[in-house]
């Protein structure tokens, strides 16, 4: 058995029927790369084959009554992979609004926790997507937010994807999988009061350990003084930041990486999550002036940084922390917009390097597990999230992606668009997730909040087009006449790709 840490456990207590705490990704795949037809029983068999390449595949929760300690994983006793697979095929007319409205309704279920936080679906029909291959198939996998992050949601990638067309030799297991007993209330309880015992020492320890590195950390923040990053609690009010609905809504928007790297070269020091961060801020600003809900100060999303190290790497659970970055969205210029973004990056960059991001994720063990839980209970149902300043308006999370072809069971992976979790006074995540050539956005929210999606993606498509005109026309900062030509690709026209290395994708909070 191993304990969930304290970040992990916020993933749970953050539940609540209105806001279901996984993430997901939807992949598409063209089979004309593959020795053999394309098939779910294939598919099936080359998942079982790599389950002990990912931990999070057979482990369950087990969860302390009461809540009054943080739940354990398990191998699961009664793991079923039949279960956690499902084929489908998207309604007719097969095209992308209704593969992304399956995919949405898909994502607003919760996932079943008395089974391993996973689900795969393997998603047939695709034939009216125009920029996909006739016979491609997409797969959306949704795990819990509290068994991976983003950065070892790339770990399950790699385990069901290999390098190319002929697949790997994978390594049988060096031990059989043995599951484990399913512990009583009892025996939990009994551990939560050995773990109540030693709390004490545990708090002493740790709060002396996070008291050093903060009390180490004034002495580098005097400059923060007359101009601080933004800080919780200081972001303006939009329509983003309401209690959410149950509904999901789901869509994203692919473009060519070269197009993002010409950009940030019109401003000194930019770097690509820079140039994202600002095409994001210029779809928000149409799509909140849609609404006539602009305010005049500019929005504060919250970047999550990976704190994991190598040791980590495959373990199961959150090593994360985050920033608070304003985004520039009062700025309607394009390039005096990606200016902004890089000074505030930058700040905010500075700032937790500073304090220390992993220092700031320490706090989270000595939250009380039912503590958490019955206040985020409350927090709904009071609709506390309408009576005060948003925390932040967004999340916008960046995850780099390999910068080369990746193939399942010989199926050409094309592309990836990534979803996360909302919750009331956050209602919009932005998934950003880069791979071989190309950065897609993948756009959650809920039906309350964001029915009209598809605008935003078309904003997002907007913003990126404003962005390298104006890049294009920066005095000294000419493009060759080919990339001049070069158009931003959308979401339907993303073009078909050779194989081969491409220089891995720079990321500001990586």
């Amino acid at each position: 058995m191993q304990q969930l840490s304290g970040l992990d456990q916020g993933f749970l207590a953050l539940e609540t029927p209105n806001s279901p705490m996984h993430i997901a990704g939807l992949c598409f795949y063209d089979p004309s790369t593959a020795a053999e037809p394309f098939s779910f029983e294939r598919i099936r068999q080359g998942i079982e084959d790599r389950l002990h390449l990912a931990r999070t595949f057979r482990q369950r929760l087990v969860e302390v009554p009461m809540s009054l300690d943080r739940a354990y994983w398990i191998e699961d006793p009664d793991f079923d992979l039949d279960y956690h697979l499902r084929h489908v095929a998207v309604p007719s007319p097969g095209d992308w609004h209704s593969l992304m409205t399956m995919a949405a309704r898909i994502a607003s279920y919760p996932l079943d926790r008395s089974r391993p936080l996973w689900e795969f679906y393997v998603i047939e029909g695709l034939d009216n997507v125009d920029w996909l291959p006739k016979g491609s198939f997409a797969t959306l996998v949704k795990i819990h937010h509290a068994a991976i992050d983003g950065v070892s949601s790339n770990d399950i990638l790699f385990a069901l994807t290999d390098l190319t067309p002929e697949g790997r030799n994978i390594e049988p297991p060096r031990k059989r999988w043995v599951p484990e007993r399913l512990p009583g209330a009892g025996e939990l309880l009994v551990r939560t009061a050995l773990t109540t015992a030693v709390a004490p020492f545990k708090l002493f320890e740790g709060g002396a350990r996070l008291a050093s590195s903060l009390i180490g950390s004034v002495a580098r923040l005097p400059k923060y003084r007359e101009d601080p990053p933004p800080a919780p609690f200081q972001a303006p009010r939009t329509p983003l930041n309401v209690p959410v609905s149950a509904q999901r809504v789901w869509d994203g928007a692919i473009f060519p990486l070269d197009t993002v790297k010409r950009i940030r070269k019109a401003v000194e020091g930019a770097t690509v999550n820079d140039v994202v961060l600002a095409v994001c801020a210029g779809a928000l600003r149409r799509w909140l002036d849609k609404h006539h809900s602009l305010p005049d100060r500019s929005l504060i999303a919250f970047a999550p940084i990976s704190v994991r190290n190598e040791k980590e790497k495959g373990a199961l659970g959150n090593q994360v922390s985050g920033m608070l970055v304003s985004i520039a969205t009062d700025i309607a210029d394009p390039m005096e917009r990606l200016a902004a973004v890089r000074r505030n990056t930058e700040k905010s960059k500075s700032f937790i390097n500073a304090v220390g991001a992993r220092a700031l994720t320490d706090y989270t063990r000595f939250v009380p597990s039912a503590t958490a839980a019955m206040a985020t209970r409350l927090y709904t149902r009071m609709k506390a999230a309408e009576s005060h300043s948003p925390i932040f308006n967004c999340v916008i999370t960046n995850v780099p992606g390999p910068q080369i072809p990746l193939y399942t069971l010989g199926n050409r992976l094309e592309a990836q668009i990534g979803f996360g979790p909302i919750f009331d006074g956050m209602g919009l995540l932005l998934a950003i997730f880069s791979y071989d050539g190309t950065i897609s956005i993948g756009v959650s929210s809920c039906r309350r909040i964001m029915p009209d999606v598809a605008d935003f993606v078309r904003f997002l498509e907007d913003s990126l087009n404003d962005l390298a005109a104006a890049a294009d026309a920066v005095p000294g900062k000419d493009a060759p006449a080919a990339e001049k030509a070069e158009a931003p690709a959308p979401r339907k026209k993303a073009p078909r790709r050779r194989a081969g290395a491409i220089p891995p994708v720079e990321s500001a909070v990586g």
